[in-house]
């Protein structure tokens, strides 16, 4: 079974879950969303890549009136949920089917954001796409990812899995929720922080930082100078 189809397969409960399999979420969202502009009248272009169920969208759409917004993602039950969580806000999204390793087609935004979407693409990709959003922000865009990292070690990522089994359990989730969390999480393809830092760096990024760390899930940004 393909990620998106994976992914399709847990769109009717996947937002249900989202807080007992992220312990750390409103520091997580909370973080990217004080990344955002200041000026939240500001009418910008923005992308969401890897937007599933529409929940990082939501929560910028809800602070920035003015933002148009485009949603892309390769699992069309996902993008259903997304259409139906965004619909207050009428024509300013966007919601298309399709790769994020063709995103360059879609042209220039304003800020381009991720969450928990990248890790699913081998690093080959992930470093062609890094060099994608730095040719598709202007100058002074963002790049905003929310993200599931490797541990640096083998030792420190099983310390990572073993700490987010706790407080995950901990939450009171359905066994099967959690089962199907962890098969889907056998398809990702994380990577160590440094290496994406440095990848966001080579691809011409600057200001590249990490602002808020849980033990696997991070945030960080580069801006185009």
């Amino acid at each position: 079974m393909t990620v998106a189809e994976l992914f399709d397969q847990a769109a009717q409960y996947y937002d249900g879950t989202r807080r007992q399999l992220l312990p750390c979420f409103d520091d997580l969202y909370g973080t990217a969303l004080r990344l955002l502009p200041a000026d939240l009248n500001r009418p910008l272009r923005i992308l969401d890549i890897g937007a599933g169920t529409g929940l990082f969208s939501a929560l910028i759409a809800a602070r920035y009136p003015q933002a148009d917004l485009t949603l892309i993602d390769l699992a069309p039950d996902m993008l259903a949920k997304a259409a139906e969580r965004l619909q207050p806000y009428g024509e300013r999204t966007h919601i298309q089917q399709l790769d994020m390793t063709k995103v360059r087609d879609l042209g220039s935004f304003d800020l381009i954001v991720s969450a928990l979407a990248i890790h699913h693409i081998d690093d080959v990709h992930k470093q062609q796409l890094f060099h994608d959003i730095a040719t598709m922000l202007p100058s002074g865009g963002r790049f905003i990812h929310i993200e599931q990292i490797l541990g640096p070690t083998p030792a420190i990522e099983q310390q990572y899995e073993s700490i987010w089994l706790e407080k995950v359990r901990a939450t009171g989730i359905r066994n099967e929720d959690l089962v199907a969390a962890q098969e889907r999480m056998r398809h990702d393809q994380t990577v160590p922080l440094a290496s994406q830092l440095a990848w966001l760096a080579e691809a011409g990024l600057q200001e590249v930082n990490c602002w808020y760390q849980w033990y696997r899930f991070v945030v960080y940004s580069g801006d185009k100078a």
